[in-house]
């Protein structure tokens, strides 16, 4: 399918950015390529202990791995071209590449949203059914989970570009914002868009809080029933849930707020954003690591070993 149709004119677009202060922008490289750099190691650092420490192979930190790998494309999405655009003149992106950026970034950021729904499940089966959870949550069916997630972001992208490329694009080229995304491309169509922006809601603003509030209650849920009933391991399944409500929560609170409210524009939709875009796949990995201390041993062992087997290079290559 061709992504320019016969009424697209526009070639181009340009971003407004944050801000057009040559020296604002030399600090929000800085800031944001340690962000960047911060969301790689400490997603590299899961994915891979995750991999290496077989105790760690259950179906929670398998789920974990998996959001450790979608936070790293989410972010790998939208960060490196916009670390570029802070150093160039003119920060555009070809009419393809914005489709593609769209493409990508709801397509990872539909499957988080599914694998966030799956992990909660995952913690309402291990409390309501401790005995049965190995069998119920086995390999075949964590596998199946995953692949659901990814086939549920995948569906909720092609939508989201389906009702783009059939609007024409004729004249305005300017987006007010770091990164191609759906609410602002629509507003540059020649066209009425009300029923887009009605659609937009439906299919993300609508979605996301009927999602959220169903995750709000599960873990509410969940953790009543450890408070009830449940005797050892309290405190973990306290710090696991804790820290799934906080991921659940930092990540849908901004999203809703940019996709269920059509029609509007708001002075803070750029610092949303930059939230759920930027923010969150770095603080997820802090969250779990900070709440979960099966998992911070774990890192700890593995960092020590990656330490120790330096150290012993070191030596050898010293004597």
């Amino acid at each position: 399918m061709e992504l320019e149709n016969s009424t697209t004119t526009v070639k181009n677009f340009f971003f407004v950015g944050f801000t057009e202060s040559a020296m604002l922008q030399y600090v929000l490289f800085a800031t944001f390529l340690i962000i960047y750099t911060m969301t790689w190691l400490g997603n590299v650092t899961i994915i891979t202990t995750v991999i290496i420490d077989q105790e760690l192979h259950k179906p929670m930190y398998f789920f974990l791995g998996n959001l450790a790998f979608i936070d790293l494309s989410e972010s790998s999405v939208t960060l490196p071209k916009m670390l570029w655009d802070f150093l160039s003149e003119y920060k555009s992106i070809s009419f393809g590449g914005c489709i593609a950026q769209i493409f990508f970034f709801h397509f990872t950021g539909g499957a988080v949203v599914f694998l966030l729904t799956v992990m909660t499940l995952d913690r309402f089966v291990a409390v309501h059914k401790p005995l049965q959870y190995l069998n119920i949550m086995n390999h075949n069916v964590c596998l199946g989970l995953v692949t659901g997630a990814w086939i549920g972001g995948f569906v909720h992208s092609i939508v989201q570009v389906a009702l783009i490329i059939q609007l024409p694009f004729c004249g305005p080229n300017l987006l007010d914002n770091f990164y191609c995304d759906f609410p602002q491309v629509i507003k540059l169509a020649c066209t009425d868009i009300y029923a887009v922006e009605l659609l937009m809601v439906s299919n993300s603003g609508l979605l996301m809080i009927l999602i959220f509030i169903v995750l709000i209650v599960s873990h509410v849920v969940i953790l009543v029933k450890i408070r009830a009933h449940i005797t050892e391991g309290k405190h973990k399944a306290f710090s696991t849930c804790g820290a799934q409500v906080a991921v659940v929560s930092i990540h849908f609170v901004p999203c809703i707020f940019i996709y269920a409210w059509p029609f509007k524009k708001f002075v803070v939709e750029k610092a949303m954003s930059s939230l759920y875009t930027i923010i969150t796949p770095m603080l997820n990995p802090i969250i779990y690591t900070l709440r979960n201390t099966e998992m911070k041993n774990a890192i700890k062992k593995f960092l020590n070993n990656i330490f120790f087997r330096m150290r012993n290079s070191q030596l050898s290559f010293l004597s």
